[in-house]
């Protein structure tokens, strides 16, 4: 690969004594081999690996704080790392340090059923959260996709299939655990549903990408597993069609749990990868949750609306089998599209825009995607104005990634443009942190960095993401 990652400061030296000291504090659990560090070094993101000068493996709170500290005595960078799936850099080493791997902190802590609510450690991967969650009646609904762990879930406030029904991280995380850059550990938000005792803690580090704090544990709200549960697939002519459906159906009022956008590139990608057999077109994926009665009465008003926009063969599925085969397959889009072009990376981008100016804004994206070289297939939680496109390139040519940086910001231009955002749930990391000035002006990125000054003065959690630290 050729794609440095953005300018950034220079390594920090770490010194042996450190490495000497954690391996004293955690034996076997710190590591300077070369395969751990290149196991954290690298992401789904298209930039070249950067390592980081050791990998601590934690098991607890304790653990964490007694590895922060550490790092503070010698002044070396801290950078959290969950299940590794990030898509813009987050955890790139850029100026070296300590990976910390929350990945062995995987207990769920207490599950209070009545209160509808879930504490679990930060390595906690969705997935073990619902598999702990069977038996209760209830589920933890944030489906990004990948199995996620839920304190990186948290620490980039990612959302997913189901976010259009249930929300993102942001309005389901109640509390968190949080070791901060000088060892204090921080414990916010309650139990409780609303809370009006000062400033909101707990929203300020769901999202800020572990350069404020390592979040250690988290407390999620769970949900009623549904009666009835319905999928329906739906194809159409143009993108235009398909979205102007799930703007319909928004505007309506229809209580959907997932509606989810395949271009037609997409969807023969998913149809090579899955075994399906759907047409080649635009498709809209649909999930409805509630009682038998309204889960119809959901599904025959959607197929309704997509009639009349041109939709055609509304299939639905109602067996667990036949809707878990669709929706793997809808979950493993990511890895069917880098089959499109074998040998190649993908650099993904996603923004959101209002709801109103969805289909403007997938339609101008799909011209300019006819224009390029790249194969360069959507998909999308359009339920809530949400959309990605992962631009296929072949490492070894930077004139393909420099085409997909161009188209990158003719994207993300035209979602500001339009009143939205340049990412909805990937997160800025290093690859949107210009975007992110953008989008909100110096003052606010002052504001921003004042916070991170206060907290961190001496830039040491997951440093050169989100913003330059100095002024």
């Amino acid at each position: 690969m050729n794609h440095p990652v953005p300018p950034s400061s220079v390594r920090r030296p770490v010194p042996a004594e450190l490495l000497d000291a954690l391996k004293a504090a955690f034996g076997e659990r710190a590591s300077t081999s070369e395969a751990v560090r290149a196991h954290h070094g690298r992401d789904e993101s298209p930039f070249d690996p950067q390592l980081p000068d050791a990998v601590v493996f934690a098991r607890s709170t304790e653990d964490v704080q007694a590895a922060v500290k550490l790092c503070g005595q010698y002044n070396v960078p801290i950078i959290p790392y969950g299940n590794g799936s990030s898509l813009e850099g987050h955890l790139l080493a850029v100026e070296g340090g300590v990976s910390i791997d929350l990945s062995a902190m995987n207990q769920v802590l207490s599950i209070a059923a009545e209160d509808l609510t879930a504490t679990v450690q930060a390595g906690v991967s969705r997935k073990a959260l619902n598999e702990a969650l069977r038996d209760t009646g209830l589920f933890f609904p944030i489906d990004p996709g990948a199995d996620a762990s839920i304190g990186g879930m948290s620490a980039t406030r990612a959302s997913g299939t189901n976010a259009v029904r249930y929300g993102t991280m942001r309005e389901n995380v109640l509390g968190l655990t949080v070791v901060l850059a000088d060892g204090r550990i921080v414990k916010t938000g309650t139990r409780s549903r609303k809370s009006s005792a000062g400033y909101d803690l707990t929203r300020l580090f769901v999202g800020s990408e572990g350069t404020l704090g390592v979040i250690t544990e988290i407390t999620v709200r769970i949900y009623p597993q549904p009666e009835a549960v319905s999928a329906a697939v739906c194809a159409f002519p143009s993108m235009g069609d398909a979205v102007k459906s799930v703007i319909e159906t928004i505007q309506l009022g229809v209580p959907i749990a997932r509606v989810e956008f395949v271009d037609s590139l997409a969807i023969r990608a998913i149809n090579r990868h899955s075994n399906l057999t759907l047409p080649e077109s635009p498709t809209l994926f649909f999930e409805f949750h509630g009682t038998a009665a309204g889960v119809k009465e959901q599904a025959e008003t959607v197929q309704q609306i997509t009639a009349d926009n041109a939709g055609s063969g509304f299939e639905w599925a109602t067996r667990p089998e036949d809707r878990s085969r669709l929706w793997n397959a809808r979950h493993n889009a990511y890895f069917a599209m880098l089959q499109l072009k074998p040998g190649c990376r993908a650099v993904t981008t996603d923004v959101c825009v209002p709801i109103s100016r969805l289909a403007e804004c997938v339609v101008e994206t799909e011209q300019d995607l006819k224009g390029s070289p790249l194969p360069c297939p959507i998909v999308g939680h359009v339920g809530d104005g949400n959309f990605h496109v992962a631009m296929l390139i072949d490492p070894a040519k930077p004139e393909e990634f420099d085409e997909a940086e161009r188209l990158n910001r003719r994207i993300v231009e035209r979602a500001l443009r339009m009143d939205g955002t340049c990412t909805g749930e990937h997160g800025v990391g290093l690859h949107k942190m210009g975007f992110l000035l953008d989008e909100h002006g110096p003052d606010a990125i002052d504001a921003m960095r004042a916070i991170k000054h206060a907290l961190d003065p001496r830039n040491l959690m997951n440093p050169g993401k989100i913003f330059s630290y100095a002024a």
